[in-house]
């Protein structure tokens, strides 16, 4: 509850932190709250705040950070949970949709590490028709300057002469994929929106609305990115 994971990297960088006495420097540092004495600033670190697990609905407009400096509008705003939350992961200002909200680290480093490949599915309208006899191509992947990208999955939701609706899932977050693969594929992304992080799906929820996970939600995130063999809790 005191600063991001950046920020603790950093604190422990510049030798604000000490367990048992003893200043560390490597993040990699092993220590456990409930026996060792942890003291940040010298002052004991305050004791952890339940988890909370929230979902909202992003609206356009708004910044995926908890502050502004350019003074724009920020997640933020719009939950008032009582306690600080951190997004879990970034959408871009123009870009409305599922976007969680926590206060569990280890999850959330989780939830955003390639190795666990987290499905997210984005509806897409895209500027021009895209006829279904393209879907191949579009199945395909395509080069992009940061490598291949390639969906886990595209289906086409409406096809019309000036635009056309496209469901695309794909298991990374690289900055901009899903606006680079379509205009790739010589479709400009008019409008963009996230229905599904992992197993958690958006659903009714309105622009600006948020909700708690249920408990099946978070043990269905915790399942999705559990290490092979390690008991799901």
């Amino acid at each position: 509850g005191l600063t991001s994971r950046r920020g603790g990297d950093r604190l422990i960088a510049e030798g604000h932190v000490a367990v048992n006495g003893v200043v560390v420097r490597s993040p990699a540092t092993l220590a456990d709250p409930d026996t060792d004495a942890i003291t940040v600033h010298g002052r004991p670190l305050p004791a952890s705040e339940p988890a909370q697990y929230l979902l909202l609905n992003k609206p356009r407009g708004y910044v995926t950070t908890l502050s502004d400096p350019q003074g724009r509008p920020v997640v933020a705003d719009l939950v008032r949970a009582g306690a600080r939350l951190y997004p879990v992961g970034r959408l871009d200002a123009d870009v409305e949709g599922a976007l969680l909200l926590t206060n569990d680290g280890p999850l959330t480093h989780r939830l955003l590490h390639p190795r666990y490949a987290l499905p997210r599915v984005y509806e897409a309208h895209v500027q021009g028709r895209v006829p279904r006899a393209d879907l191949d191509r579009w199945r395909r992947g395509v080069l992009l300057e940061d490598g291949p990208a390639k969906p886990a999955a595209v289906e086409i939701v409406e096809s019309g002469a000036r635009a056309s609706r496209l469901r695309l899932t794909f298991a990374e977050g690289r900055k901009h994929e899903v606006k680079r693969y379509c205009e790739a594929l010589g479709h400009r992304v008019l409008r963009l929106s996230r229905i599904a992080f992992g197993p958690v799906v958006l659903g009714a929820l309105q622009p600006g609305a948020w909700r708690r996970l249920t408990a099946r939600e978070v043990t269905a995130l915790r399942a999705a990115v559990a290490a092979p063999g390690a008991p799901r809790q």
